[in-house]
Order: structure tokens, then sequence, then C-alpha cells
């Protein structure tokens, strides 16, 4: 038997994905919503900016007492 022949594998992490899609035909759009309402954000450069001059510089232990 040729390997080219062989039957084609299909894993059961794939036959599971395939059946749920099946079952929840919008699951696909429930995913990309939900994406957008946490990740797919604008991004304001200028208040990047902003926060950028702002942050003070931490000490390299930050536990450590300043002496002075």
């Amino acid at each position: 038997m040729s390997i080219f022949n062989r039957p084609h594998y299909r894993s059961d992490v794939t036959n599971f994905i395939d059946e749920l899609k099946r079952q929840k035909p919008n699951l696909e759009a429930e995913q990309r919503a939900g994406r957008a309402l946490l990740w797919d954000k604008h991004v304001d450069r200028s208040l990047q900016e902003e926060y950028a001059e702002g942050e003070v510089p931490q000490q390299p232990y930050v536990y450590q007492t300043q002496v002075k």
C-alpha cells in the first residue's frame, strides 16, 4: 500500500470540533464577538505616549529601602 493511498486520518479532537460546529453553527461568530469585546480595541497613540511619559523608573530591587 502506498503512503498516498491510505485512508485520511482524522484525530478525535478534529472530529469533536467538527461535531461542535455542526451542533452550533454560530459558534465562530460568537467567538469573534467575544474577542472583539476584550481584545480588538482601537489604540489611542497619543494617550499611550502620555502614559509612557508619566512612568516612574523602578529601582533594581523593589523592596530595598532608599538610603539617603
